[in-house]
């Protein structure tokens, strides 16, 4: 969310970054914000002054019924004011309303407006227009034919979609024996990969709070993602990103702390709507998945330093399990409205002979911050809106489907590198089963 004051001085660039997202149709809601502002801030004078007037009219009539003992005449000018005061009391009531009115719909639509993008970020309406940077890996192609994802796991009888659409319905799984092991191998080494980067691992709550969603994503997003509680104000996560940036709702951060650097284990859930393609059947695309998350909350200067930090990351740790990867920076109209920069981490697929997307890495600037009314004291004692960051450590089972394809050999088994040897008991290769 734009500060709106950003919106009254600066609305030519607004709406110019509006137009760089590809969505004209949001034109309407800076004139319709900066109306809103006007009202309010008129409202707001209006009742200031009606409040300067009463402190003064309270004063004189004081004085007037102090001296109306010995005059008469000063009772009478004295109630004159008392009406006076009733009636600017009745208007402040009703401007107030009005404040309170313009205030909620002020904020209700500076949620719409997207954030200012980076300079760098290309410009282009959707992911087709997203630009590849630069490759990590050799993509091969074996000699062998690579079967779907869901056939190498059920040669090892690790997954069963059938049991799991009996008990949840379409887009759950059941992981088992070797494959579901392996999935928890991806998960611990994740974790501890992070924690030798010097991130602070956390477990955090898998529901939150309505206001807590509205401060960390769009309501385009909420409405496509979220799970809600019925009958509560609770939501189920659909990254650990959403609970470890609500961690700081209305919080004043010291900033000797930081940055704060977060890595967390989550359970994830997602509405996933719509049809999605042939190659997102399987546990491509899933209603329930485990992810480990990593955040950043630092100062302003640092957030890009960190932005390259972050992706390179998720880089290092695919490179270490010998899968090639890439990285593809999202252009303007494939950016969530929340996020300044973000770039994709893309898996290679020999079966599919192309990338898929893995991790997602996203500088969100000071948009989160706002949102949530988190701050940081610095050490001048001034008050300044942090900036956030998040991007994918890894996130089985999708994950899982890059490590298979580019792991399976012609005779079915799957070799294991030496980085998730020691989670896997020391096993070196899987053999399927049948």
């Amino acid at each position: 969310m734009l500060d709106i004051r950003f919106v009254r001085e600066n609305p030519d660039a607004v709406r110019e970054n509006i137009k760089k997202k590809y969505q004209e149709q949001k034109l309407p809601l800076v004139d319709r914000a900066l109306e809103l502002d006007r009202a309010y801030r008129a409202a707001l004078t209006e009742a200031d002054g009606l409040r300067a007037e009463r402190n003064k009219l309270s004063k004189q009539i004081g004085v007037l019924m102090g001296q109306a003992k010995k005059d008469p005449s000063k009772k009478e000018e004295a109630e004159a004011m008392k009406a006076q005061v009733k009636a600017n009391a009745d208007r402040m009531a009703e401007l107030e309303k009005q404040e309170d009115a313009y205030s909620a719909e002020l904020h209700a639509v500076m949620l719409q407006i997207p954030n200012i993008i980076d300079p760098s970020v290309p410009l282009g309406p959707d992911d087709s227009a997203n630009v590849e940077l630069q490759r990590f890996g050799e993509p091969a192609v074996p000699d062998f034919p690579i079967p779907y994802h869901t056939e190498i796991m059920a040669s090892f009888n690790g997954v069963d979609m059938d049991a799991a659409g009996r008990v949840s319905g379409n887009g759950f799984y059941y992981l088992m024996g070797d494959i579901a092991r392996l999935h928890s191998a991806v998960l611990a080494y994740a974790r501890d990969f992070m924690i030798g980067k010097g991130f602070t691992y956390c477990i955090p709550p898998f529901m939150i709070h309505g206001n807590v969603v509205e401060g960390v994503m769009s309501q385009t997003d909420m409405d496509a993602m979220m799970y809600k509680i019925e009958g509560e104000d609770l939501y189920l996560i659909g990254t650990s990103e959403h609970s470890m940036i609500g961690k700081f709702i209305d919080q004043i951060i010291p900033e000797a702390s930081l940055p704060q650097t977060l890595t967390s284990y989550s359970p994830c859930f997602r509405k996933e709507k719509g049809a999605h393609g042939i190659e997102e059947r399987g546990v491509y695309r899933i209603h329930q998945f485990e992810k480990q998350e990593m955040i950043v909350v630092c100062k302003p200067e640092d957030s890009m330093a960190w932005y390259e930090k972050l992706w390179r990351y998720s880089v290092e740790l695919f490179r270490s399990m010998e899968i090639p990867v890439r990285q593809l920076e999202c252009c303007s109209g494939d950016l969530a409205d929340l996020k300044v920069k973000s770039c994709d981490i893309e898996a290679w697929s020999p079966r599919q002979q192309k990338y898929f997307e893995v991790c997602s890495c996203s500088n969100l600037g000071d948009a989160q911050a706002r949102r949530l009314k988190m701050r940081v004291k610095g050490e001048d004692g001034k008050m300044y809106l942090p900036h956030t960051l998040n991007n994918t450590v890894v996130a089985p089972p999708r994950m899982l489907i890059a490590f298979l394809e580019n792991h399976l050999q012609a005779d079915g088994s799957v070799t294991i590198p030496a980085v998730l040897q020691p989670y896997m008991g020391g096993k070196t290769v899987l053999t399927p089963n049948k």
